[in-house]
């Protein structure tokens, strides 16, 4: 029995935990869930600790699709119990990130889609998104193959990633005058830290009914409570290869963070996602993990505590966000 918290994806009725996993980290070097015996240790944790909802993308991993492979592998035999996202549009099927493709054409969401179901070794994607906007193919011509994918079982649902207010505007637009189906969730980089999405993005999720998933929502691991001026875990992503996050972190906001949560009784971590889970449209908080032990942290983190209007206020106050600078 666990305690995990199950909400709706926007305005649709896909049920996702409160607490997810950004599979980012499945076949990413030099980590734990570089193998498939790492990936499957994780997945059994997020499991036990009723996680529902993991999301990847064609291009994870230490070569593209490997993060989904390794998701298959460890599902089988439980797909009926999870909620499979993935992305495609990133990166061209036959060449790198900067090459130039319409990645929204018909074309390319046909080949994209089938090399997704062959590496996650299943007949249906939940929630297929738009990885990034693609300047080249019309919105509606996206639409239009996503809508044929819904008809034909492939996919389930739609959502899309990185796209600005008036992009999410655009997209219902089309969506509605081609009778096609909307997309229910926008994913987008949020955090105590990053809170540009509040300018456009989370008022065009709310006004379109959008289920907002937020990206790097622990800021690459600074809000775990492992981190501090001086350092942290000499095996992590921040100290590895991002240890400018560290340098040029907010510490007096996130020191002042850590005496609010001592106050209560709760970790930096409790925090975090309390004040996350407060955020209008939020549906699920989509952490990385690379081990069981991380997600069984932010799993329980996630029911641990929910602050009061006074309580998100008083954090607004140590992060301002455009509400509160303008």
């Amino acid at each position: 029995m666990n305690d995990m918290l199950y909400r709706p994806l926007g305005r649709s009725g896909l049920m996702v935990s409160a607490v997810g996993i950004g599979c980012n980290n499945f076949g990413r070097a030099d980590t734990l869930t570089e193998t498939q015996d790492g990936t499957t240790s994780v997945v059994d944790a997020a499991l036990d600790s009723g996680v529902n909802f993991f999301d990847t993308a064609d291009v994870y991993g230490k070569r593209p699709g490997l993060s989904e492979e390794l998701l298959g592998r460890a599902l089988a035999g439980r797909r009926d119990d999870v909620v499979v996202a993935t992305k495609f549009g990133h990166a061209t099927l036959d060449g790198g990130i900067d090459q130039p493709s319409a990645r929204g054409s018909r074309r390319y969401v046909r080949r994209a889609v089938e090399a997704s179901l062959r590496r996650l070794d299943t007949e249906w994607i939940d929630l297929y998104q738009l990885h990034t906007p693609d300047p080249i193919t019309p919105i509606d011509e996206t639409l239009s193959v996503l809508d044929d994918l819904i008809t034909e079982g492939k996919v389930r649902y739609i959502g899309h990633s990185n796209l600005s207010g008036w992009q999410i505007a655009e997209a219902d637009y089309e969506a509605v005058l081609g009778s096609h189906p909307r997309f229910i969730s926008a994913q987008n980089e949020f955090s105590l830290i990053v809170r540009d999405a509040e300018r456009e993005v989370l008022p065009a999720a709310r006004r379109f009914g959008l289920g907002f998933l937020p990206f790097f929502p622990l800021y690459n691991g600074l809000f775990t409570g492992k981190f501090s001026r001086d350092g942290g875990p000499a095996d992590s992503r921040i100290m590895r290869i991002r240890r400018h996050l560290l340098d040029d972190a907010p510490w007096d906001a996130i020191e002042a963070l850590e005496s609010f949560a001592e106050t209560r009784g709760r970790t930096l971590l409790e925090v975090t996602f309390g004040w996350l889970l407060a955020q209008p449209s939020l549906a699920s908080v989509i952490a990385g993990a690379t081990s069981p032990a991380q997600i069984r942290e932010n799993a329980a983190a996630g029911v641990a505590w929910t602050p009061t209007p006074d309580e998100v206020a008083e954090i607004d106050r140590l992060f301002p966000g455009p509400a509160q600078t303008s």
